[in-house]
């Protein structure tokens, strides 16, 4: 299944028929079952994010949607580009798909002066810190209590080029 997946999946800027895809696959992971258990919660966020032209979405060849990107150009200190969110089907996972959004938010997500991407990761998990350590990431910091209390937020660069 895997195979045939990661040769056919496009990614395309999303818009508001995916909504309660993307709504969906968030919930279904552990940053959703941590921060957007609650539909109209992560719906809003994703709405936003929609209309701000800020979220890219892992597509089929039925345009089934596997998976998304949610990420800010000018997101960390109004200059580098910051992976806010990414998401990946749960029967999809480890097939790709998050590494291949991964690459294109770092293909599309850089103005010209801009010499790094971050992103945040939670202590909560361990899987996808060891992605992004293997795509290159460091962690630059630790962030007690950073986004809810209890959970440890690790801050993640990598430096382009």
């Amino acid at each position: 299944m895997c195979e045939k997946i990661k040769m056919n999946i496009h990614i395309n800027p999303a818009d508001m028929k995916y909504i309660d895809s993307c709504v969906d696959i968030l919930q279904n992971s552990d940053l959703g079952k941590a921060y957007f258990s609650d539909y109209e919660k992560a719906a809003d966020m994703l709405t936003y994010a929609v209309g701000q032209k800020n979220v890219y979405v892992a597509l089929d060849e039925n345009e089934k949607c596997l998976g998304f990107i949610y990420y800010m150009t000018n997101g960390v200190f109004g200059s580098y580009p910051y992976l806010h969110i990414v998401a990946v089907k749960e029967e999809y996972r480890s097939c790709g798909i998050g590494k291949q959004l991964i690459k294109y938010f770092e293909d599309n997500a850089s103005v010209s002066s801009s010499t790094k991407y971050f992103l945040t990761v939670d202590d909560f998990n361990p899987r996808a810190k060891k992605l992004y350590e293997n795509l290159g990431y460091k962690c630059v910091g630790e962030l007690p209590d950073f986004y809810k209390k209890g959970i440890n937020c690790y801050l993640m660069m990598k430096r382009r080029g």
